[in-house]
């Protein structure tokens, strides 16, 4: 009988999927430009058989032959019933576009699909269905590690570091000069002279959606690229109104109750201090030369809000707006030498202790526009005021040989470096019938970056012998003592356009074809203006005892006029007709690309693109220097074709391979060509007229695996070629000073990188009619890469007017970590729908990379590698209120840079370890 049950059993399940089909499909938001629909419901009527579409828009279930009415729903929007016959083992596909509703806002459909598709499970799914290689951090992942800056937020993706001290981001061992940074995908200028892309660490994070970073170049980026490209997608408004407020404060554990800064700059940041129009005939600076006291509370204080408005029945507009200012305090102290010759002696040997303020004003308006399904308009306007308020002081030896060489000398450089940055973009996203997609987006970029009376002063002993007596002015050279005025404006504008269309529609609807045209096209004006005036000081004349705490009393009108010292400039003094002509640079640069890519489903599982993209590179430069006080001027242009492509293969449904290569170039850049002298208190570095551009040759090959949603387990191998590459090194002068030359034929990087993120666990418990969650998730990559390159002497002789004598033939990229690390686990729990609490631990290293190449027989000068680690802890404690408190470089590693071979640590210190909290009131 027990038999005859089982047999009964099974013929009847035999029977029951013989009769059986399967229905599937995908389900497009047309309130959203028919982006894919999740979390919509489709289900037989009168039945309980059905499906929830994927974050792709997908569904699919088994269904019984036969007649039925398939049922779409999703909150807020029309449903859908469609009659439909399927039979035995058919699997029919029916696709729906599901639209709103009349009279209905949408507010709450748009955070069920929207928002979520800036959490991580969303953004993987992206990734997954992408042919491209990339790496993406959403808004959420920002969130969950207390990340408050993009300069941060870069350096939790695989193979990304930064730099200490420079806000220098390295790629794949690639630094600034090769990699690139956009807005919404048009380019935004640098906010210092010294760098190709702006700092990072300026952009709130309160102003992003996400951050693409591109390692691997395709036709629509400038082809100004070899490391990655950094595209800021910024944030927009979704859902309800929303209005909230924000209020922070933060210390560290190296800040000490006597804390100094110069005269001068203001709480907020916003300060230009204008020389005086008098200023070489006798002494008439009004700003003290003396520190002051101030006291070391960070404020942070932020508002932000948004709102949806309808205009009509389809037209909507979606407003957001975000102003804050934040503020910090930073301290430090150690040891700096420089100049450390092949014997390992140190001209310079200091200690020194370095006062930081730090400020940032962000305002934001974004603006999306939506005048039809087919029709979307975004405008956005972003003004940033970052300063760094500096006071450094230095003890010690000046230079062993002829300054203060026996010790006590003291040297204070007191800087405000203000970055005033004017964004404002507008662009378009339309549709053409169902195959023609057209997007644009135009640009007009302004930054403003001033230096406003830098202050340097030099002391000796009076008598040599004693170091520790009292002091007196330097007068080795007549910038000793010096106050510096820097004025550069960059305007750029810039152009997108691109048309696409898709053709050959498959049986699921879907079609295999598209194929994009486009153009890209940026036109960017430098001009670059500065001033030092420096006080010669008077060799015949007896000085007096000079205070490092009581500057103003020597430089006086009175010492002026008693011929104490004279201020001039490098021109000359006040009997000079041009003696207040600054040093300038000045230039255009224009870059015009076309660009054309075809991607095509060769079959169910292999997808390729492939791309041309054509740039006419146009730079030319003027300036007028201390180096070249006639002045001077040069210019290039260039032809690049840049060939790129990408592959696709899907292993099955949790598995693809891809596979990309492309070839790029790499510009240089103003301050890398002008003649122009950087001065810093241990170093000169100057630029190189004959510098020329680098080509970049890319290949990736990536296995992804994705076992569960929100979970990546992917595997990257990479290599890189730069042929002509560009360093910065040592000349052969009798001041070592630093410039800028294409060291030698190429440099090859090749690695591979690890990417893990996982749930460790999810927990679920019904409290009344709420589900509570408690969900333990980690996440780990890790970058392992081997750099050469080769050094030239006579490339550099035969190319250039300048000289080097390197200490080794070949060696790393400066920067390049051979290993970088990054973990985190992160811990969620709910304790009612309106309150929960978040812990997220963060870990990074990054293994010795090269700072600065050996020249004369001295070694490389190395950053030893260093490990952080971060804390962070939110908690929602109502449905308002919010708060946050995080503790960052728990560790607290001594900051390292040692010189090999002579193996001399030419700086050391320690940061400190940063401890904040925030509360956060929702007013809506």
């Amino acid at each position: 009988m027990k038999k005859l049950i089982i047999a009964f059993v099974l013929v009847s399940q035999i029977i029951s999927a013989q009769s059986k089909g399967m229905v599937k499909g995908k389900l497009t938001d047309g309130e959203a430009n028919n982006e894919p629909l999740p979390f919509a419901n489709v289900f037989i009527k009168g039945t309980t058989t059905g499906s929830t579409s994927d974050f792709e828009g997908n569904y699919s279930f088994a269904v019984a032959a036969g007649k039925h009415v398939l049922v779409f729903s999703f909150i807020g929007y029309k449903t859908v019933e469609k009659k439909i016959e399927i039979k035995d083992g058919q699997t029919l596909v029916v696709n729906q576009q599901l639209t709103a509703k009349e009279g209905m806002t949408l507010d709450e459909v748009e955070v069920q699909a929207t928002v979520n598709r800036a959490k991580v499970s969303a953004i993987l799914t992206e990734q997954k269905k992408a042919v491209a290689i990339k790496t993406t951090i959403g808004a959420q992942e920002l969130d969950n590690k207390g990340i408050s800056d993009l300069a941060t937020a870069v350096t939790k993706a695989t193979g990304v570091s930064k730099q200490e001290g420079s806000n220098n981001v390295f790629v794949r061992g690639l630094g600034d000069r090769y990699n690139s940074t956009t807005l919404n995908g048009l380019p935004i200028p640098s906010n210092n002279p010294s760098r190709k892309n702006i700092t990072l660490a300026i952009f709130s994070t309160d102003i992003v959606q996400k951050i693409d970073i591109n390692k691997i170049y395709n036709g629509s980026i400038y082809g100004d690229f070899g490391g990655a490209n950094v595209n800021i997608v910024s944030k927009e408004h979704i859902g309800k109104p929303s209005l909230e407020i924000g209020i922070g404060t933060a210390t560290n554990t190296n800040l000490k109750s006597d804390f100094y800064l110069q005269e001068g700059p203001s709480f907020l940041g916003f300060y230009n201090n204008k020389y005086p129009t008098n200023v070489l005939n006798g002494y008439n600076f009004t700003t003290s030369w003396d520190n002051i006291k101030k006291l070391p509370i960070a404020t942070n204080v932020s508002l932000k809000g948004g709102k949806k408005f309808s205009v009509g029945e389809e037209k909507t507009i979606n407003l957001f707006a975000t102003a804050s200012f934040n503020s910090g305090f930073k301290f430090k102290e150690g040891i700096n030498r420089g100049s450390v010759n092949a014997q390992g002696l140190a001209f310079t040997d200091y200690t020194f202790k370095s006062y930081d303020y730090n400020t940032n004003t962000t305002a934001m308006l974004n603006l999306a526009y939506k005048a039809s399904s087919a029709n979307k308009y975004h405008f956005s306007s972003l003004f940033i005021n970052s300063t760094n308020q500096s006071l450094d002081e230095y003890m010690g030896i000046i230079n062993v040989f002829d300054n203060a060489s026996n010790g006590g000398g003291f040297v204070k450089r007191a800087t405000f470096d203000k970055t005033s940055l004017f964004v404002n973009q507008f662009l378009g996203n339309h549709k053409i019938g169902e195959k023609i997609a057209v997007d644009w987006g135009v640009s007009y970029n302004h930054v403003n970056n001033i230096i406003p009376d830098r202050r340097q002063n030099m002391l000796v002993p009076k008598d040599n012998n004693n170091p520790n007596g009292v002091k007196t002015v330097s007068d080795l050279a007549a910038s000793d003592n010096h106050r510096f005025f820097q004025d550069l404006i960059e305007d750029e504008f810039a152009a997108n356009l691109s048309g696409s269309y898709v053709f050959g529609k498959n049986t699921d609807d879907e079609y295999k074809g598209k194929i994009t045209l486009g153009y890209s096209g940026r036109f960017k004006k430098v001009d670059f203006k500065a001033t030092q005036f420096n006080f010669r000081i008077n060799r015949n004349t007896v000085q007096p005892v000079v205070s490092p705490t009581n500057l103003d009393a020597y430089f006086t009108q009175a010492n002026s006029t008693n011929n104490f010292f004279k201020i001039e400039t490098f021109r000359g003094d006040a009997s000079t007709p041009n003696a207040l002509d600054p040093q300038t640079y000045f230039g255009y640069q224009y870059i015009n690309g076309g660009f054309a890519d075809a991607q095509y489903k060769i079959t169910p599982k292999f997808t390729a693109v492939v791309g041309l993209r054509f740039e006419h590179i146009y730079q030319d430069i003027k300036w007028k220097t201390s180096l070249d006080p006639t002045g001077d001027k040069d210019a290039f242009a260039k032809f690049a074709f840049l060939p790129n492509a990408s592959f696709k293969y899907e292993l099955n449904d949790k598995n693809n391979l891809k596979l990309a290569a492309s070839k790029s170039y790499t510009l240089p850049q103003y301050k890398e060509r002008a003649p122009f002298q950087f001065e810093e208190v241990t170093q000169i570095k100057f630029g190189n007229p004959d510098l020329d551009l680098s080509t970049n040759y890319n290949a990736d090959i990536r296995w992804e695996y994705f076992p569960k949603k929100g979970e990546v387990i992917s595997f990257t191998g990479f290599g890189k070629v730069i042929q002509n590459p560009i360093n910065e090194v040592v000349v052969a002068s009798a001041t070592n000073d630093i410039s800028y030359v294409n060291t030698g034929k190429q440099a090859t990087v090749f690695g591979a990188e690890v990417e893990l993120r996982k749930k460790l666990f999810s927990l679920s418990q019904e409290k009344g009619d709420d589900i509570l969650k408690s969900n333990l998730s980690t996440g780990f990559n890790l970058s392992y890469m081997n750099s050469k390159q080769d050094f030239d002497r006579f490339k550099v002789i035969n190319e250039t007017k300048l000289n080097v004598n390197f200490t080794n033939k070949e060696g790393r990229l400066t920067g390049a970590s051979n290993l970088i690390a990054n973990a985190d686990v992160t811990f969620t729990k709910d304790f009612s729908k309106k309150s929960n609490l978040l812990a997220t631990l963060t870990y990074n290293y990054f293994s010795d990379r090269i700072y600065a190449i050996g020249s004369a027989g001295k070694g490389d000068i190395v950053d030893s590698g260093i490990s952080s680690l971060d804390f962070i802890l939110k908690s929602q404690l109502s449905k308002k209120l919010k708060i946050g408190v995080s503790i960052k470089n728990l560790l607290n590693p001594t900051i390292k840079r040692v010189q090999e071979i002579q193996n001399v640590e030419v700086l050391s210190f320690k940061n400190g370890i940063n401890s904040s909290i925030s509360l956060t009131y929702k007013l809506d």
